[in-house]
């Protein structure tokens, strides 16, 4: 099988790419576009160490020329598209460059797909098209229930419209064209390799910083926590198992407040270090930021039923493990913000 994984220097992408190693006779194609939040440090294991089976190109998912040389050349079966911009603060002062990527972007990808895999008057066998979406379509809960699959799409914010137009330009071309397309919608994703402005790395690094730890508003807003390698096994069994056409909600059952989050934080830091100026004195809060939906909760009870997901993680377990690679790579954070290994890769690697 081969994989073209976009956003692939990203936080959920890298780890999807590395996942898919147990696979030895899968083939990926990594395709990013390194913005601020693609980091090629990332997939360092990867770029020295397989390189027979992945190979990074770095690029625009709204590149049609490029996308298009990358089906020639690799004869691409299968597509999951991570690639998004993802930051909802970011997309309030900056909306346009959230609906390039996470609209037109997914408009192209399908073009160019739907130009390789359609012959004649049918598609061709085992080609995919994963749209990698989010619960943040839905828009906001109140403290009871939870987002189906049926659930109406209500965004609230530039970023999560932004994201319910692809899904939508992606099930069209499913609707329209019966193009081998399927969307997955996933609670909040953490563990390693995430970028340092998300709440729990941010506040891991701002902590150990003995910095302030700024909280929305009254910090009782909910998110349902899901480890990204059990959202990595859910994207797996979709592509393995998923029917064409169908959206899957992927939901850890981990629901927790953001205040929560961060005592929790602050708890295992100065157990795990002895530091005791990591306290809940650090705790800041600030003003909320426009359009803050309150809660999100998933019901994942489709994946599991059809499909034969569950996740392994619960919260607190995976937030000790993520907790852990954090404190074992802080190099890794430090590069992150600064874009050394960017600098390092473009002088040691493209050109050649």
């Amino acid at each position: 099988m081969k994989l073209l994984v976009t956003g692939c220097a990203g936080f959920i992408g890298s780890n999807f790419v590395y996942y898919l190693r147990k696979y030895k006779d899968s083939f990926i194609v990594g395709l990013d576009k390194l913005t601020y939040a693609g980091n090629l440090e990332n997939l360092s294991k990867l770029i020295d160490e397989e390189k027979q089976r992945f190979v990074f190109i770095r690029g625009d998912i709204n590149n049609n020329e490029l996308l298009n040389h990358i089906f020639e050349k690799y004869n691409i079966d299968v597509v999951v598209n991570f690639a998004a911009e993802s930051h909802v603060d970011r997309s309030i002062f900056e909306p346009h460059v959230f609906i390039k990527t996470n609209v037109l972007g997914v408009q192209s990808l399908l073009s160019v797909a739907m130009e390789h895999w359609f012959r004649g008057d049918k598609w061709l066998e085992g080609k995919r098209f994963i749209q990698i979406s989010t619960d943040e379509v839905y828009g906001s809960l109140g403290p009871e229930g939870y987002f189906s699959e049926n659930t109406p799409l209500d965004p609230h914010s530039p970023y999560s419209a932004s994201k319910a137009g692809g899904d939508l330009i992606a099930k069209a071309y499913y609707d329209t064209f019966q193009m081998p397309v399927i969307i997955t919608r996933c609670s909040n994703n953490y563990g390693p390799y995430q970028f340092p402005e998300k709440l729990i790395p941010l506040m891991i690094w701002n902590a150990l910083n003995h910095k302030e730890l700024p909280v929305y508003g009254d910090g009782k807003n909910i998110r349902d926590w899901l480890y990204v390698e059990d959202h990595c096994k859910a994207i797996d069994l979709v592509i393995e198992k998923g029917k064409i056409g169908e959206v899957y909600n992927i939901g850890g059952h981990n629901e927790r407040e953001n205040i929560y989050v961060v005592k929790k934080i602050i708890e295992i830091l100065r157990r795990k270090t002895g530091d005791d100026k990591i306290n809940e004195d650090l705790i800041k809060f600030v003003k909320d930021r426009p359009g803050h939906d309150r809660r999100y909760a998933m019901d994942p009870t489709k994946i599991q039923t059809e499909l034969g997901w569950k996740h392994t993680y619960s919260f607190e377990e995976g937030l000790e493990i993520t907790i852990d690679w954090y404190l074992n790579n802080l190099d890794w954070v430090r590069n992150t913000i600064s874009g050394e290994y960017l600098k390092f890769y473009e002088k040691n690697y493209l050109g050649r």
